[in-house]
């Protein structure tokens, strides 16, 4: 691969992702949203970070059942630990503490 190959490439990305980033900024007068998809922003951040949560606690493969390890059961400490405390750093310090035990044991 040349360097001007990998430099539009790199620039062909950045303006792709420049559109579909701010696309709707700069266009969003022209295209109104319906009254559904108005209600159902609220719960995109939500969704989103389940997405990336979930795969990352219960790995699976095709054909087999999701993999429960250490990061499974630190979530689940520490989900239990905020809803003790209701604190979000004392919610991370003991997730950690609990994922860097597990690792060490097992």
């Amino acid at each position: 691969m040349s360097d001007t190959y990998i430099a539009l490439v790199i620039v062909l990305l950045g303006i792709g992702s420049l559109l579909t980033r701010a696309g709707y900024l700069m266009l969003g007068q022209y295209f109104p949203l319906s009254k559904t998809v108005s209600r159902g922003f609220p719960y995109a951040p939500v969704a989103a970070l389940t997405a990336i949560v979930v795969p990352s606690l219960l790995p699976w493969t095709v054909g087999q059942w999701p993999q429960v390890g250490a990061e499974f059961f630190a979530a689940v400490v520490a989900a239990l630990a905020f809803l003790r405390v209701r604190n979000i750093l004392f919610m991370i310090a003991v997730g950690m503490v609990v994922l860097w035990l597990l690792r060490w044991i097992f």
